[in-house]
C-alpha cells in the first residue's frame, strides 16, 4: 500500500503555482497540502492547510515546513520587485532558503519552476539568477530535484506583464509552426507546466532532473 504523502506549495497565488495546487488538492497521493505564503488564499478544502510565512524570515516558520514532497512556484520580475537585488531575493534567496529548510525537514523532493536559459554563468542577469538558483537547490541532499525550464507561459494573470501578453499575441499563433528544434521554444500553458510537475513527483524517481520545456508539455500530457 502506498503511503498517502504531505506536499507542500510555495507560490501558489501565481500563475502556475494556483494551477499546481488545486492538482495537488485533486491528488488521491496527498491527504495534506500545505500552502505557504504572504497572505491567505480565497479556498477552501479540507485536505489544504494554509500558513502566513514571512519569506525574509523563513527560519522562524520552519517548523511548519514538513512535508514529503515540496513544489516551488515562486518568482516574480525585476520591474515588479523594483530592484534587481529585490528580484534576487525572490527567485533565488527565498528559494535557497526553502529547499535547505525543507530537506532539513526530511522532505524527499523538491519540485521547482526555473526558466528556459538558466545558467550560473551566463551574461544576462535573469538567466544567472535562474542558474545560480538551480545549481544551489542541488546542493541540499534531496533524494529527488525536479527543475523545470519552461518557455513563454501563457495563462491569465492577476498582475498584468505588457511584455509578456506581447510576447504571447506574437509567439502563440506561431506555435503550430515550432517543430523540430524549435519545439522547446514553443509558448507553454502553466497548467501544462503545473501537470508536469505534479506527475514528476509521482514517479518517485531519485536524483536530479531538469526539464525542457518539450519534454515539460510531454510531461503534462501524461496527468
Amino acid at each position: 500500500m502506498q503511503k498517502v504523502r504531505t506536499a507542500l506549495i510555495a507560490g501558489a497565488s501565481g500563475l502556475v503555482g494556483g494551477h499546481c495546487l488545486n492538482l495537488l488538492l485533486q491528488s488521491d497521493r496527498y491527504s495534506q497540502v500545505i500552502s505557504i505564503g504572504r497572505h491567505d488564499l480565497p479556498l477552501i478544502h479540507p485536505k489544504l492547510e494554509q500558513r502566513v510565512v514571512a519569506f525574509n524570515k523563513l527560519k522562524a516558520s520552519s517548523s511548519i515546513l514538513v512535508a514529503d514532497d515540496v513544489f516551488c512556484c515562486l518568482g516574480t520580475t525585476i520591474k515588479k520587485a523594483g530592484s534587481k537585488e529585490a528580484f534576487y531575493k525572490v527567485d533565488h534567496t527565498y528559494v535557497v532558503e526553502l529547499a535547505n529548510i525543507t530537506a532539513q525537514k526530511g522532505a524527499a523532493q523538491f519540485l521547482v519552476v526555473s526558466a528556459m536559459g538558466a545558467d550560473a554563468g551566463s551574461m544576462i542577469f535573469y538567466n544567472k539568477v535562474k542558474g545560480e538558483m538551480e545549481r544551489d537547490v542541488q546542493q541540499q541532499g534531496f533524494d529527488a530535484v525536479h527543475i523545470f525550464r519552461p518557455s513563454l507561459l501563457l495563462g491569465d494573470r492577476e498582475e498584468k506583464r505588457s511584455g509578456e501578453e506581447l510576447a504571447s499575441k506574437i509567439m502563440k499563433p506561431l506555435s503550430n509552426l515550432m517543430v523540430g528544434p524549435l519545439k522547446n521554444y514553443k509558448p507553454i500553458e502553466a497548467e501544462t507546466v503545473a501537470k508536469a510537475m505534479v506527475y514528476a513527483a509521482a514517479q518517485n524517481q531519485k536524483g536530479v532532473h531538469i526539464h525542457s520545456s518539450d519534454e515539460i508539455a510531454t510531461l503534462g500530457s501524461k496527468l
